[in-house]
């Protein structure tokens, strides 16, 4: 195998033609193939990319002549526009085998074209974005979301080459280089059945005890940050159907999206397993808090209550019954739509590492106001396990693990009945 690598280079040549070229030659001094996707939508380019702005256009929808008139007068349509054909190009050129990785030099407008083709491209393919926008943090979310995009922080503009500039232009094509000749390319397999499990400090115990266990059980778990992004990167890619299950013992993000909480994953929280029918084994660790930190507003509001103080970023903040009660409601909800087995299981002695019998967050009324009203709403009420253990314990891990590996057999009971 060839070990030149083609890399796609997106960009705005109208604007940006010489900062590109020394992209290229760099690129190509590494002794890699540079693919020039312009862009530009501006101005007539200085020089053709190698895929052009023309060609950009017209796979895009619109004429390149549109495109610039509507560049002036509707951005965001000529934006998308140029979004849209260079994603299908690029996707085709990767289904070809021509290309190995991306990268985006830019400010704004380019930062959002690259990005969001990058975001289209195949988990496991290196994708680099050097942009001063890097550290924006309005924008940041929209840029990278949950994808694995490697935003590199240029700190200046890329306008006019200068020493500066060189230095960290040459450290983001240096990203790039390095990583395609060091990648283990996208098509990644797995010898046995993948299991998400959420996880975060406050569960981290018996999350750590449980990897082990799911091994020994045959599976090959994989560990999603449940901070908001990680545990919304998981639903997406159970949707996608990376695992064939899910333990899923730190759902607090239910919570944080309901009381706008810092860990906020987004509405459809438990709905990919729910709707695509994996086993799955949850635990409340996380409903107990919201994450307050740097929220001065919140931290008023909340002022009444306990509020475990991590540093001045993370602040946990004791939910009440009343908060537990509308969480109920929505699991609830959304366990009732489910297509395949579940089983919530309860830990009565504590949900987390700040939950636990003589500490300020330990609520036990508040927590049974939960369980009583999650029982309640449910179609399936025997879904609902509660077991005389405390959530940052390995006998919690165990009895969730055997619970999963029960459910998961019974899946592929189902399974292969059906097939029969």
């Amino acid at each position: 195998m060839s070990s030149r690598k083609g890399i796609v280079i997106v960009c705005n040549l109208d604007t940006r033609g010489e900062d590109i070229v020394f992209v290229r030659d760099l690129i190509r001094g590494r002794g890699h193939d540079p693919i020039l996707l312009d862009f530009s939508m501006e101005e007539p380019p200085p020089f053709p990319g190698d895929i052009r702005t023309d060609d950009v256009a017209k796979r895009g929808g619109l004429p390149i002549e549109v495109v610039r008139e509507k560049y002036r007068s509707d951005r965001d349509t000529a934006t998308n526009n140029q979004i849209r054909g260079a994603a299908a190009i690029v996707g085709d050129l990767v289904r070809q085998g021509r290309v190995h990785g991306i990268i985006g030099i830019g400010g704004g407008t380019a930062t959002l074209v690259a990005t969001s083709i990058m975001k289209q491209l195949p988990f496991g393919m290196p994708k680099v974005m050097a942009s001063p926008m890097a550290a924006h943090p309005a924008y940041i979310d929209k840029y990278v979301g949950t994808r694995d995009i490697t935003m590199h922080h240029t700190v200046l503009d890329i306008v006019k080459m200068n020493p500066l500039l060189r230095a960290q232009i040459t450290n983001a094509v240096g990203a790039i280089c390095g990583m395609v000749e060091m990648t283990q390319g996208t098509e990644i397999h797995f010898d046995k059945p993948c299991v998400a499990v959420s996880s975060f400090g406050f569960g981290e115990m018996a999350v750590q005890a449980a990897l082990g266990m799911l091994e020994d059980a045959g599976f090959t778990p994989i560990v999603c940050h449940a901070q908001g992004k990680g545990d919304r990167a998981m639903e997406e890619m159970i949707r996608d159907g990376a695992f064939q299950g899910v333990l899923d013992l730190c759902i607090g993000g239910v919570m944080e999206n309901l009381f706008h909480g810092n860990r906020d994953p987004g509405p459809d929280r438990l709905m990919a397993a729910v709707t695509t029918g994996i086993p799955m084994v949850l635990a409340p660790c996380g409903l107990d808090i919201l994450s307050y930190g740097g929220r001065a507003d919140m931290l008023e509001k909340t002022k009444d209550r306990v509020q475990y103080v991590q540093d001045a970023l993370r602040v946990q903040v004791r939910t009440t019954a009343d908060e537990l009660r509308a969480a109920a409601d929505v699991i609830a909800q959304r366990l009732n739509q489910a297509r395949g087995p579940w089983t919530f299981l309860v830990p009565l002695k504590g949900w987390s590492s700040l939950d636990k019998e003589g500490r300020p967050i330990y609520d036990p009324v508040a927590d049974a106001a939960f369980v009583q009203r999650l029982k309640d709403r449910l179609d399936h009420p025997e879904g609902v396990r509660e077991i005389d253990l405390h959530l940052y314990t390995n006998d919690f891990a165990r009895a969730a693990v055997d619970e999963f590996v029960r459910l998961h057999q019974r899946s592929q009971a189902c399974t292969q009945a059906q097939a029969a």
